[in-house]
């Protein structure tokens, strides 16, 4: 065994490879710069693959592209083993490097062969790419989901917050309209007994004065309970087949005279709408206070604009009185319509005017609602159902079956 060692790096009784080509210039340098060329190259295949993999550690397999560096750094070994060998006959040596370049083929080999299963196994780029479009699919659906909950809790809060606000009212009517009721009674009482004072006082009193101011001053009081009353829907109305257009149209002259002349009134008044069963002195009141409210937020001038229309469902008339003036912060807006709210100096206002057309609205079977009221102007928009069709005449019995008399003709018979 040793002994066959020792023969195997032997050199004396060998010849070089270069004999066997005769020692022909163009054969030996031929094989020296292929075999050069061919090293080189095998040499720097290991180095890119030893910098892919140091740079990338998220590399699977990673220890493959190492045991590929070995066998490929030990296949350029045997091409320099054969320029080495055309000079000098060191077979041993090169039968040494061909072991080791076997061994590192045959650990390559087995080991692709072992990882072939789990090679495949991994998801390839066609597949990642639709695994990608199905994840952006499901965070696209997720968001949406949780816009679409986002905006379901706005609008349960809006809709409690609407639900506070209309209890808010309520509670608040309520206690209005009978503190109103009982100061109205007291009210009446007052009234009648300064009346039958005055009329027992001579002409030339001079208790006449006073005790007119006194009257003066208890049917202001009365306006004020009355204001109260039509807030809590406790005031008597008169409800009548009214055509909103025709009475916008014949009370606009009225409004221009209020509103001055730096304000510009207009009016978009929409054909075909249902009469209205309300009472059309109160309407004409909620729009006088409405075109008042509107003339004190545009102090510099601008455009008031009566419109009418139908409501969203069809059944109803809806009648909008806009203006261009400084609009109301949510602040305002949200406690616009509670009576006695007023933004106004102490003096100009007693607050009672929205709450007024709000009582109104409610008592005639509609509602009253702020549209816009922010930095653009405010809109309020008052809503009332359509009046009930008028049954249709019943038939004259004495009118005999099959004959179509008219009404005039009948009546002469």
């Amino acid at each position: 065994m040793l002994d066959g060692l020792r023969r195997l790096w032997e050199v004396e009784n060998l010849s070089p490879h270069g004999i066997c080509l005769l020692w022909r210039p163009e054969l030996i340098w031929t094989h020296i710069v292929t075999d050069l060329l061919i090293a080189l190259a095998y040499f720097s295949i290991p180095v890119a693959l030893a910098t892919f993999v140091s740079r990338r550690r998220d590399v699977v397999f990673g220890w493959v592209f190492w045991s590929f560096a070995v066998f490929i750094t030990a296949c350029g070994a045997t091409h320099l083993m054969a320029i080495w060998t055309l000079y000098v006959p060191d077979y041993g040596l090169e039968a040494m490097v061909k072991i080791v370049t076997a061994a590192a083929s045959i650990g390559t080999s087995l080991a692709l062969w072992y990882l072939m299963p789990r090679a495949l196994s991994l998801p390839s780029p066609t597949q990642l790419r639709r695994a990608n479009e199905e994840l952006r699919a499901r965070i696209t659906e997720r968001d949406q989901a949780l816009a679409a909950l986002k905006q379901a809790n706005e609008e349960r809060q809006r809709t409690e917050a609407l639900l506070r606000q209309s209890q808010k009212m309520e509670a608040v009517g309520q206690l209005t309209g009978g503190v109103a009721h009982d100061f109205n009674n007291l009210l009446n009482v007052v009234l009648l007994n300064l009346d039958r004072v005055e009329r027992h006082l001579p002409a030339d009193s001079p208790l006449l004065k006073p005790l007119r101011d006194a009257m003066r001053g208890s049917e202001r009081a009365a306006s004020v309970t009355h204001k109260l009353l039509a807030f809590a829907r406790k005031h008597p109305l008169s409800p009548v087949s009214t055509d909103v257009n025709a009475l916008i149209g014949s009370f606009a002259e009225l409004l221009r005279g209020t509103i001055g002349a730096k304000i510009r009134l207009e009016t978009d008044l929409a054909p075909g709408l249902p009469p209205l069963r309300i009472d059309p002195n109160q309407l004409e009141n909620a729009l006088l206070n409405l075109t008042v409210n509107a003339r004190d937020a545009m102090p510099d001038g601008g455009t008031l604009t009566i419109r009418t229309g139908p409501t969203q469902d069809g059944e109803g008339v809806c009648v909008e009185v806009a203006d261009t003036g400084t609009g109301m912060p949510p602040e305002v807006e949200a406690r616009a319509f509670e009576p006695f709210f007023t933004t106004k100096p102490l003096g100009q206002g007693t607050g009672l005017g929205l709450s007024q057309v709000f009582g109104f609205a409610q008592q005639s079977g509609g509602a009253a609602a702020i549209v816009s009221g922010h930095e653009r102007g405010t809109t309020i928009r008052l809503s009332f159902p359509a009046a009930p069709p008028r049954p249709a005449p019943a038939p004259d019995k004495a009118a005999a079956p099959g004959f179509g008399f008219a009404p005039g003709l009948a009546a002469a018979g």
